[in-house]
């Protein structure tokens, strides 16, 4: 193989110094072939029509989803539970005004047993613990677990984590699917917004794109209605 590798250089010498014009033209001709065939595939360049389902995200994590909620429901049942504690349980017992001093605690000089204060508590409770349990429910079900293009290239299927361990399964037509960041931007989460569904669905960036460019070909399109 040595030998064989000197002796092509040595040709090429030879031929370079007794037809350097030719020899130079040849060269120039092959290196824009060589250049030519070189392509850079696109959104452009991808069939959509596919022959069969295709994954184009994928994020598994459903430990991190089922302690979410475990919390969310603890959470629920502390503050529901604080709440009906402030209804039942808080006594009027009126502030003795004679007693109050410069150095008195502020929460000394307030009774916690007025219905003004006692309502409030348990309403401000009762509202914390809920709003806190459908904040969380709410986020788990818009999060994709997994975006699948459907055979034929019309139709998306959103697979998305549930409060209870289980799948939900929303098919939606390719056309009522809105990005609306670029995918190579988006630092933490890719939000896409479903035509007639309320709030966003998010792709969580520590996913996996499947399929970047057939991502970007339909998924990934912004589009306006």
């Amino acid at each position: 193989m040595l030998l064989l590798s000197c002796a092509i250089n040595s040709l090429r010498r030879c031929i370079a110094q007794r037809y350097p014009q030719k020899y130079w033209d040849f060269a120039n001709r092959t290196q824009k072939v060589s250049f030519s065939s070189v392509t850079t595939r696109t959104i452009h360049d991808v069939n959509t029509n596919v022959i069969k389902d295709v994954i184009l995200f994928k994020y598994e994590n459903p430990k991190f989803y089922m302690y979410m909620n475990i919390f969310a429901v603890v959470q629920y049942i502390f503050w529901s539970y604080l709440g009906i504690f402030a209804f039942s349980s808080l006594r009027d017992a009126p502030v003795d005004k004679s007693k109050i001093t410069e150095d008195t605690p502020w929460f000394r000089k307030i009774n916690l047993g007025e219905n003004k204060y006692k309502n409030g508590l348990g309403i401000i409770a009762v509202v914390i613990g809920t709003g806190s349990l459908g904040i969380i429910w709410m986020y788990t079900l818009k999060s994709v677990r997994f975006l699948i293009l459907n055979k034929g290239g019309r139709n998306l299927t959103f697979v998305t984590y549930t409060p209870f361990g289980k799948n939900r399964i929303i098919k939606i037509p390719i056309d009522h699917v809105c990005c609306k960041e670029s995918r190579l931007n988006a630092r933490v989460q890719l939000p896409l917004k479903v035509k007639n569904y309320w709030m966003h669905f998010m792709l969580d960036m520590r996913g996996e794109f499947r399929n970047p460019l057939l991502f970007d070909s339909t998924a990934g399109l912004k589009r306006k209605w």
